[in-house]
């Protein structure tokens, strides 16, 4: 397979252009629906402004942006209004009142398309897939220069979007995380609320051409859903779904362009190898995200249980050689002994060959000087927490064990001399085994 990318600027540039500032606009707004849990309304608005839009061709009679916008406003709002009074007055989820909403509005809307659509200039494929491909071909007058129309509006309304944002930063981020305290000190919830409702309308309504009515929600809230697995920061956040955002829309039109023809098939369509982008963008980051990756998250689980294996290798080791026990430590008594897999056990034995903590003589594993010295504090560790698990907490000693096991680990040089004063400097544990000394760290 080769990638066959046939680029035509006036044509494909202006595409991927139309495809960035879409991207954006929404982006920018999709990081507040995700951060006050809004992504369903989001979706809601998305579906429940074709009404607005269907009654704004009919009084118009034409596809101006103005009647649009104001159409996709009105409903927008009145979407969120009804949302929160069946919430409210209904005392049911908010998730219950957004689908009752939302699903009345937009099946009122594509009723009223279907009826319409022959009075009107209106594809009702167009609203809700979207015709990206074909808005290099609408173009108005710039200074002398032809620019497709699409940009020109979507370039407004992100420009609109971001002003919004930069100026009423702290208005929504006050509002986002504690709607209670922006009350308090003067800020009105409802109005950002509003007004941040009547802008994911009129954004909504701006991309319908762009990218159709289905897929802007995934560029609301996808790059954003992205953006919060990366950072807990919302300035950072904000500048994340922005790039996650400008990346799903230039790979999503050269993938359409270049892997279908490379499999011998004409090329898809650009709105849905966008959400594709996208969706594999915030595979990525549930999969790698330095604090939530799922793959992150199991490989220090899995470097945790090796670790402690490592613990446990050394410990056993130094615990044969202290009682001069006639036990030949051969690596399958080990593993025997410790129930472990034959993988786990490979990788642990050779990062501790590697680490200088043990080798191998005759068949039999030995500690050398520096696993002595770690498996001498581990086993300190140990044992100061059973004599402090007696003492303090009153736990039986047969019962002591299997706590000490697991806190062991975790015991530091700080926390092993704390133990040592508080339980008195013993020099025995509650089973008689003696407590080894401290061994400084080299």
């Amino acid at each position: 397979m080769t990638l066959d990318l046939n680029w035509n600027w006036m044509l494909d540039g202006w595409i991927t252009a139309v495809a960035v500032v879409c991207a954006i606009a929404c982006a920018l707004l999709g990081n507040f629906l995700v951060l006050r849990r809004m992504s369903m309304l989001g979706d809601a608005i998305t579906h429940a402004v074709l009404p607005g839009l269907a009654v704004a061709f009919l009084i118009s009679d034409s596809r101006a942006s103005l009647p649009m916008f104001i159409g996709a406003a009105i409903v927008g709002v009145l979407t969120a209004f009804f949302t929160e009074w069946i919430r409210r007055a209904g005392k049911v989820d908010e998730g219950a009142s957004m689908g009752v909403v939302f699903t009345t509005l937009f099946a009122i809307g594509l009723v009223m398309i279907v009826q319409t659509i022959d009075q009107v200039d209106l594809d009702a494929n167009c609203v809700l897939y979207g015709s990206i491909e074909l808005t290099p071909l609408d173009t108005i007058d710039v200074a002398g220069w032809q620019i497709p129309r699409a940009f020109c509006t979507l370039f407004l309304v992100m420009l609109i979007n971001l002003t919004f944002v930069i100026v009423f930063y702290k208005e929504l981020k006050v509002t986002s995380f504690d709607p209670s305290l922006a009350g308090s000190i003067g800020f009105s919830p409802a109005i950002i609320h509003y007004a941040l409702m009547v802008l994911v309308a009129i954004t909504a309504v701006a991309s319908f051409e762009s990218v159709g009515s289905v897929l802007v929600v995934a560029m609301m809230v996808v790059p954003a859903a992205t953006a919060y697995l990366l950072t807990h920061r919302l300035h950072i956040m904000i500048c994340f779904s922005i790039l996650a955002a400008i990346i799903s829309a230039v790979a999503g039109h050269v993938s359409a362009i270049a892997i279908p023809a490379s499999f011998g098939f004409r090329s898809t369509s650009t709105a849905g190898m966008m959400a594709v982008i996208s969706g594999l963008l915030l595979f990525l980051a549930a999969m790698f995200a330095p604090r939530q990756g799922i793959a992150v998250k199991l490989w220090n689980q899995l470097a945790l249980s090796w670790h402690i294996l490592g613990d446990d290798i050394v410990a056993l080791l130094y615990r044969v050689d202290e009682k001069q026990a006639n036990q030949r430590t051969e690596k399958a008594w080990i593993r025997e002994v410790l129930l472990c897999s034959p993988l786990s056990f490979t990788v642990v034995m050779t990062w501790l060959r590697i680490r200088g903590e043990i080798v191998i003589k005759t068949n039999e594993l030995v500690l050398t000087d520096q696993g002595q010295h770690r498996a001498q504090n581990l086993v300190r560790s140990h044992r100061l927490w059973e004599q402090y698990l007696l003492d303090q907490v009153g736990i039986d000693p047969s019962r002591v064990h299997p706590q000490a096991e697991q806190m062991e680990h975790y015991t530091d040089k700080k926390m092993r001399q704390q133990l040592h004063q508080v339980t008195e400097k013993p020099s025995i544990d509650p089973h008689g085994s003696p407590i080894p000394e401290e061994r400084s760290t080299k």
